[in-house]
């Protein structure tokens, strides 16, 4: 059986790079019949913080990542780590270290003073023939890890290959604090085993530590997982995405207008892909996805790219769900909808012109109330011949007996031929006039839809 697992720090909010994480561990466990783990690695107290637990578990929601098990909370599990850890020590694998803060630094100093590479010198390390100075009274030790002097540990790892370590490039791992807390590498270690994780799915700034969870996991005689990592995403200038520049919470594309299916397409496609496939749902993502077909490069983000794509779903999204999604942003923004025309019918007008969300509401908005005119639109459309010419027409709007936009579209060409105009000459007035816009779809439809009422108020007025 399959099973793989999510597991993000809740010291921040939930990073798209993570999000793609969760959607190739996702999709690997769907296409298997297996099982998806959500586990919360929360045992940094400093940094952990329950509303970056929040964010990540309303983040796996509005992405529609759902999950099998879980959360596990790590900090829920320090009686089975301490149980680990009697484990390690009682067998040799593992052993207490007293060395103080100002020991290490001393010993980092000396070592790049001679140009060495700073490591901890194994000195508390019980070896046979080594004698070890007692215990300093009153020092409550670290427990490390007695990683193997020699040999190498190597992996197939399922996207980058074949990747080894020599044991001398590590040093012994702390995988205890002087208060007893465990350490990251040492809980994912038993975390995965306890859980029987079949396969680790992360990013590749974990490659460093998967050698030292592998050595861990050897000394527990537990199963190894299959490794994955998956290259980082980087921004269109080919930097690592940062907050300070990037959007790269889920929060903010929620905040742009993003669909949540627009982000997963994207980021399935961020590193994976099928041919030359754009658009698919996740369902066929799922039917379609293998960890041979990840690259191990990183990939871009194109910015231009996924507003397209983020376009294309909502021009297939249901109006009446697009409707939802924009009330509250038109609700922000003062925009009264309920005198008006049904905002469902306005999204269908409309959402073909918009690349989000924020910009559906902006689009919708004179149907409702009119807009300023911008002063250009004024000056370009708005002459006094034009204002005079808008009330005529304003007349023949008024003796519709039928008002739909097939009824107005009928006007337009006769009261040309009448005025000596082009068509232009009409409806750029009537959009600014009437919308306080220059940009609009098709003007008969926008008119059938504010209405005859208030489209004669808007003209007369």
């Amino acid at each position: 059986m399959i099973r793989t697992r999510f597991a993000p720090s809740p010291t921040g909010f939930l990073h798209i790079g993570g999000v793609r994480t969760a959607l190739f561990s996702w999709a690997f466990a769907r296409k298997h019949g297996g099982t998806f783990v959500l586990r919360i690695e929360d045992t940094d107290l400093e940094r952990s913080t329950p509303e970056s637990v929040k964010a990540i578990l309303d983040g796996m929601h509005w992405v529609g990542l759902d999950y099998d098990e879980g959360p596990f909370y790590q900090t829920q599990r320090f009686d089975r780590y301490k149980e680990v850890i009697q484990q390690l020590l009682a067998s040799g694998h593992a052993y207490p270290c007293y060395c103080s803060k100002e020991e290490l630094e001393a010993l980092r100093a000396e070592q790049e003073a001679k140009g060495e590479k700073p490591r901890y010198d194994r000195r508390w390390r019980p070896e046979a023939g080594k004698t070890l100075p007692p215990p300093p009274a009153g020092v409550q030790p670290v427990i490390r890890f007695k990683n193997p002097l020699d040999g190498v540990v190597a992996w197939d790892d399922a996207v980058k290959g074949r990747i080894e370590f020599a044991n001398t490039e590590l040093d012994d791992l702390i995988i205890a604090r002087p208060d007893g807390s465990p350490t990251y590498n040492f809980c994912v270690v038993v975390d995965d085993w306890d859980m029987n994780i079949t396969h680790v799915i992360r990013g590749d700034d974990h490659v460093n530590n998967t050698p030292r969870q592998i050595n861990i996991l050897k000394a527990l005689n537990a199963p190894l997982p299959v490794y994955g990592h998956l290259p980082m995403i980087l921004n269109e200038d080919g930097q690592k995405m940062s907050k300070r520049r990037d959007a790269v919470s889920v929060v903010d594309y929620a905040d742009k207008g993003i669909l949540p299916e627009a982000l997963l397409n994207y980021l399935a496609r961020l590193g994976w892909g099928h041919g030359d496939d754009e658009l698919f749902d996740m369902k066929q993502f799922v039917e379609w996805f293998t960890l041979e077909a990840v690259s191990g490069s990183p990939s871009r983000f194109n910015h231009e790219k996924f507003l397209w794509l983020n376009a294309q779903y909502i021009k297939a999204a249901d109006n009446a769900r697009l409707a939802g999604l924009i009330a509250g942003r038109l609700a922000a923004a003062n925009v009264d909808t309920s005198a008006g025309p049904a905002l469902s019918d306005v999204v269908a007008l409309v959402k073909e012109r918009v690349q989000d969300l924020n910009a559906l509401a902006q689009e919708v908005d004179y149907f409702y109330a009119k807009r300023e005119p911008a002063a250009a639109d004024v000056e370009k459309h708005l002459s006094a011949d034009s204002h005079a010419r808008m009330l005529r027409f304003a007349e023949r709007l008024a003796a519709l007996d039928s008002w739909t936009a097939e009824s107005i579209h009928e006007l337009f060409k006769p009261f040309c031929a009448d005025e000596g105009i082009k068509m232009g000459q009409l409806g750029m007035p009537l959009r600014v006039l009437v919308c306080g816009t220059a940009q609009t779809p098709s003007v008969d439809a926008v008119l059938a839809l504010i209405g005859k009422e208030e489209v004669l108020r808007r003209m007369r007025g």
